[in-house]
């Protein structure tokens, strides 16, 4: 199957963004929206490193280290753009996020990585994803719409895991959805909404990005039905440019990759996944 690579990703750059908006919405989930200036936009797939909390006045020493978030997607508006960040509180890192306030000031540098190449003409986009991955995949199906045949297969342990669904269906794709619960969709997970979706004969290319296991599987289903599959890695990281070494990720042929640097986007099969936590 041809490929396309994806565009060359613009410059990143380093900026204090005020908060626009940052609220809870729903079980750990949080919807936070960023004043960037001098925004250069992104690609499908792409990263920021988030300062953990608020900047503030002294200097935090604990935690240090920034987090790697998804870029969901953008607003342009002159010099400046709103970028939007889905996030789950999970830690020391996200519970200062969910507490910073609207006019506050977060560190960010960005975007970072490389983006998703599009599927060939032929063929269709399969999204999967799960947990934060999900907030990888949304700008993918945004450009793929009206182009493309996508499905949008999401999967979580309930519905109050699921992040944005209804700005999903807005975009009027297809979306499929698994709970482990069944408080919504089908229950069960979501890798079998991927077996039936493949099973559906049409050639296609599947993307997927949340927990290790599930992305291993969706990469041994799409291999057994002959569909290329891409894998958008979540490995933890202390700098999202390559000099810390800290996401290094092991490779098939022998070797290392780094996520922020030569990812996160990598053909699944490139991927020694037994190495990875």
């Amino acid at each position: 199957m041809t490929r396309s690579n994806p565009p060359s990703p613009a410059p990143p750059i380093r900026a204090e963004a005020p908060i626009l908006e940052n609220r809870h919405d729903g079980g750990q989930n949080h919807r936070l929206v960023l004043r960037v200036e001098g925004w250069p936009g992104f690609e499908p797939g792409q990263f920021v490193m988030l300062s953990p909390g608020a900047v503030a006045a002294a200097p935090r020493s604990d935690p240090l280290l920034p987090r790697p978030m998804a870029v969901y997607r953008e607003r342009r508006g002159g010099a400046a753009a709103e970028i939007e960040i889905l996030y789950k509180v999970h830690g020391r890192g996200t519970a200062l996020l969910a507490e910073a306030l609207p006019g506050q000031v977060l560190r960010l540098v960005g975007p970072l990585g490389q983006g998703f190449a599009l599927p060939a003409p032929n063929e269709r986009a399969l999204l999967v994803a799960g947990g934060t991955g999900i907030a990888s995949v949304y700008e993918l199906a945004a450009r793929l719409r009206g182009s493309s045949p996508v499905a949008v297969l999401l999967g979580a342990r309930s519905e109050n895991d699921l992040m944005g669904v209804a700005d999903f269906e807005r975009l009027g794709v297809e979306v499929r959805i698994a709970t482990e619960d069944g408080s919504r969709g089908v229950r069960g997970q979501v890798t079998e909404l991927l077996g039936a979706a493949l099973a559906e004969g049409a050639p296609a290319r599947v993307y997927t990005c949340g927990p290790t296991p599930m992305m291993r599987r969706c990469a041994e289903m799409a291999a057994e039905g002959g569909a290329a599959c891409v894998a958008s890695l979540e490995n933890t990281m202390a700098c999202g440019f390559g000099v810390c070494l800290g996401c290094a990720a092991p490779l098939a042929a022998g070797g290392f990759a780094l996520v922020c640097r030569d990812g996160p986007m990598f053909d699944a099969s490139e991927i020694a996944w037994d190495g990875l936590p």
